[in-house]
């Protein structure tokens, strides 16, 4: 994920998450996905009791160039449930769809559609399902159809008349209580999560993913200095929009 634009447009103002809710999910394509900003708000949201679930559609075995991907998916797995629990989040689930080449289509809105009825959450997470993230910075295929994906799978998992097998089959009965899908690193937020204790716990979080940001920088930077120039200047760069605060932002798609 490239660094934050500072030339991308942003709101006026953004309005805070409502916080009606209590168990969320997580869904992205890749360990480290939710690690470059969204964190921060997971960690104030488990602090705060809520229960919150990952799922990576991927292992991430194609994101290190000097791994090979059987490696490779075992390291970033191990990284994304250490990633996770430094915020809380205790459940991490993997699909094992392949890295890099994820496929639009009925199968990836069928396990997605089987994830919400298995854990009914009444929030969504994904990260930015745009083109690009506000500036020319090109956004990943995987990025933008799990994010698609995501939303479609709101009213996916709500329809027993789409894929009717999750109840015949393996009993996942409908679930329409989605109540809104929150989009995190979208060039275009409406809603943010002001965040405070949280800050230092999503720097831990990053820089679990030592392996990656090794990769990266040719391990030139030390993973906890990476990961706190990044969320640092992230999250002043939101709190800019709104209200002066550290702040993480979302594209908020109500249901």
């Amino acid at each position: 994920m490239p660094a934050p634009d500072p030339t991308a447009p942003g709101p006026a103002g953004l309005t805070p998450l409502p916080d009606d809710w209590q168990r969320a999910l997580a869904i992205v394509a890749h360990p480290d996905d939710l690690e470059y900003g969204a964190a921060a708000a997971v960690a104030e949201w488990t602090d705060a009791g809520r229960e919150v679930t990952y799922l990576l559609v991927t292992h991430g075995e194609a994101g290190i160039d000097g791994v090979v991907p059987e490696e490779c998916a075992v390291v970033r797995e191990a990284e994304q449930r250490a990633s996770a629990a430094a915020v809380g989040v205790q459940n991490v689930e993997f699909l094992g769809h392949p890295d890099g080449v994820i496929e639009a289509g009925l199968p990836l809105r069928r396990d997605l559609a089987a994830a919400v009825r298995r854990h009914r959450p009444e929030l969504l997470i994904t990260l930015n399902h745009h083109d690009t993230w506000g500036g020319v910075h090109w956004n990943s295929p995987d990025h933008r159809v799990v994010g698609r994906a995501v939303l479609d799978a709101a009213g996916d998992a709500g329809n027993r008349w789409i894929f009717p097998e999750l109840l015949k089959e393996y009993g996942l009965a409908p679930w329409n209580g989605v109540r809104r899908v929150a989009v995190a690193g979208s060039p275009h937020p409406t809603h943010a999560v002001e965040v405070g204790p949280g800050i230092e716990r999503a720097i831990a979080s990053l820089a679990e993913h030592r392996s990656y940001i090794e990769g990266l920088n040719g391990g030139a930077q030390d993973p906890l200095a990476y990961a706190r120039g990044f969320i640092e200047q992230m999250l002043q760069m939101a709190g800019e929009r709104h209200r002066g605060l550290p702040a993480v932002t979302f594209e908020v798609f109500p249901r």
